[in-house]
């Protein structure tokens, strides 16, 4: 079973993502810590994250210990992500290990696991199109706004509306206008508007399309 989860920063997908794969036993990654990485060790080195070979360089030399870096949840971690992003040879990079991740997910917590849960942009699209199941969680450019204010100044972080807006705004301008695999819904994906429900209300719709996609036993 793969359930590909697709949408712009701050709808909450990743929050969907790891219940969803906690509810069903499923591997879970976020293909957007990838990105992150990547962009974070651009910066990191002295590179420009728009530069291809700067990123490539930091992609190539990727390991799955960098996605532990907690510097990946800060705002140039994301910028620069969304920069990487754009670069088709990166992109090919990352594409190879979430497949791989997708196809031999590791084991849980709790031993051997059903498939895996991956939530991304483009994982419908681009990186699982045979998903068992594909979501588009989206939000209005406001609330998901809020929703990241809200974010850092719980993390103890000076932030200020406008500028939160200015930068989310910008961010989903180049996801969704780049050429490489932009930021779009799937044909078949279940789109999720999450700016007025509350998540336990969107984790029961997400279950049961999930179901509805299963086959009859």
């Amino acid at each position: 079973m793969i359930v590909a989860i697709d949408g712009p920063a701050a709808a909450g997908k990743g929050t969907l993502a790891r219940r969803l794969a906690e509810h069903l036993n499923l591997a879970y990654l976020d293909t957007g810590l990838l990105y992150r990485a990547v962009g974070w060790k651009t910066l990191q080195a002295g590179g420009a994250p728009s530069d291809p070979a700067a990123a490539v360089a930091a992609a190539t030399a990727l390991s799955p210990q960098d996605l532990g870096t907690p510097a990946l949840r800060s705002d140039d971690a994301a910028n620069a992500a969304s920069q990487v992003a754009a670069i088709p040879a990166v992109r090919a990079e990352l594409l190879k290990f979430q497949k791989n991740f997708a196809e031999s997910p590791p084991p849980g917590p709790h031993g051997p696991v059903r498939g895996a849960v991956l939530d991304g942009r483009d994982i419908g699209t681009v990186v699982c199109p045979n998903a068992t199941a594909k979501l588009f969680v989206t939000a209005s450019l406001d609330a998901r706004a809020q929703r990241r204010l809200k974010e850092l100044q719980e993390r103890g972080h000076t932030a200020i509306y406008a500028r939160v807006l200015e930068d989310m705004s910008a961010r989903d301008a180049r996801d969704s206008a780049r050429a490489v695999a932009p930021l779009e819904p799937a044909k078949d994906a279940l789109v999720l508007d999450t700016s007025d429900l509350d998540p336990d209300a969107v984790f029961t719709r997400a279950l049961a399309f999930i179901a509805s996609k299963m086959p009859s036993r």
